[in-house]
């Protein structure tokens, strides 16, 4: 059951390198700095990667920690992952979508403004991406042929199904060294990892080809047309954390609003009536 702890050591350091280049873009309600970036996707591929993303950040958020809670945390993100990889094609998504990236990368080649270093090595990156998920076996990400995840997955969908006396067996490994339990998710995870790096590259091609804008959402609402000759793919609003509002966005492929409301607690939300100034980032690529 256990990996080498090697292995572990390996997988820990560039799970935490990658989240200091990566948690500039993170793609929900993210805290930056003194900052707040609320995302709306605008067709169902980019909302597939950006709940994978999600995932695979709970995964890497609570598998190296100590706490039995923490591996409990992770396991349930592990099962997340299995199931919306069993309702939907996403490695043909994933593929699709980058080599529709990579052809419009090709095209910038011809811009002389464009560092060609850069821009090759982006392209290198992505091909190895897509030759990884060409060979990636779909019954490598299926966890059901894995006796004791299968086991704990079919419990956890039960209201406390996952108690000590249910499952001895998921006790006794919880009860293991934190670097085992850490070695043996990086082993359970590691057949994600292309889907996990493509998402990653293909998200933060997207967040970066926005161009921002400064807006102000007259008592609280703001509307705008898309151009209908660039296909937007994700929304993004930032507003200053000192304000006590939350952004609500809705949008087709035409039109978008955002709608600041203040946090009700337990009552509903209502609209601000003051103006919000807010920076507005479309998403093109």
């Amino acid at each position: 059951m256990v990996a080498p702890v090697n292995r572990y050591s390996a997988t820990a350091t560039k799970y935490n390198s990658e989240a200091q280049t990566t948690s500039a873009l993170k793609g929900r309600q993210a805290t930056v700095r003194d900052q707040i970036v609320f995302e709306q996707p605008l067709n169902e591929r980019i909302r597939t990667f950006l709940r994978l993303e999600f995932l695979f950040e709970q995964c890497r958020a609570f598998t190296f920690r100590d706490s039995v809670w923490d591996s409990r945390a992770s396991m349930n993100a592990l099962f997340d992952l299995s199931n919306a990889f069993s309702r939907a094609d996403i490695k043909t998504e994933l593929l699709k979508e980058l080599e529709r990236q990579t052809n419009f990368l090709e095209k910038l080649a011809e811009n002389p403004k464009v560092d060609r270093t850069v821009l090759d090595q982006l392209l290198s990156e992505m091909d190895v991406l897509i030759d990884r998920l060409h060979s990636l076996p779909v019954q490598s990400l299926d966890i059901r042929s894995n006796e004791f995840l299968n086991s704990v997955k079919q419990r956890s969908a039960i209201s406390g199904g996952c108690c000590d006396f249910d499952l001895p067996s998921y006790h006794f490994w919880l009860s293991q060294p934190t670097e085992r339990r850490a070695a043996d998710m990086s082993r359970w995870l590691e057949p994600f990892e292309p889907i996990r790096e493509s998402v990653n590259i293909l998200l933060r091609l997207i967040r970066e080809s926005g161009h921002t804008s400064d807006e102000v959402a007259e008592s609280g609402f703001f509307q705008k047309n898309l151009d209908q000759t660039s296909i937007c793919q994700l929304i993004r609003v930032t507003v200053a954390s000192s304000y006590p509002y939350f952004a609500e966005i809705s949008g087709s492929k035409h039109r978008f609003t955002v709608r600041f409301l203040r946090h009700g607690g337990a009552e509903r939300p209502t609209q601000a009536e003051e103006n919000v100034p807010f920076k507005l980032t479309c998403c093109m690529l």
